[in-house]
């Protein structure tokens, strides 16, 4: 078997758990393009349970319908990932779990995609919500290698997960 969680994302999940855990705070997630690694990079933690809350994989759009409190509204309207739609996706899996945090990605992993900036591969869309608001963020990792960019997509959502919850404890970033 090889490495798990990739040796990237290892010292995120560290930091990141005992962050939650010493102040007693959870997680939950909400990804699209990296297919559950970050919930699974979370999980590969022993005490996991302690701080993790739960999480979707809603790659598809009927499956942001059945579980992430879309309408047939937002499938009309959508163009592809953005800052908002996955800000969205994090308030209502934060709200709906109940946790401190939830994280939220969409993108396209590529190796193919579209010719607007947020449907070409390697972009992805980053939120992390939590009581006092929204952050997020935009990458471009400028490649269309699939599996490489499910990795770096779920390594830069746990970068600004940990981003966020150092903030948030007056640690700077």
């Amino acid at each position: 078997m090889a490495e798990f969680p990739p040796s990237s994302l290892q010292p995120l999940v560290q930091e990141i758990f005992v962050l939650l855990k010493s102040r007693n705070e959870t997680v939950s997630v909400a990804e699209t393009a990296a297919g559950g690694l970050v919930s699974a990079a979370l999980l590969s933690v022993p005490g996991a349970s302690a701080v993790y809350k739960g999480g979707l994989t809603v790659y598809t759009l009927e499956s942001r319908i059945a579980f992430a409190g879309w309408t047939k509204a937002n499938i009309e309207n959508y163009s592809g990932p953005t800052t908002e739609i996955v800000a969205g996706l994090a308030d209502h899996t934060r709200r709906t779990l109940e946790s401190t945090y939830a994280i939220s990605e969409s993108g396209t992993a590529g190796p193919t995609g579209g010719t607007t900036r947020n449907r070409t591969p390697g972009y992805v869309a980053l939120a992390v919500s939590s009581a006092q608001g929204q952050v997020t963020r935009e990458i471009e990792t400028g490649s269309n290698a699939r599996g490489e960019n499910m990795v770096r997509f779920a390594e830069e959502a746990l970068r600004l997960l940990r981003d966020v919850i150092s903030q948030a404890g007056g640690a700077s970033l």
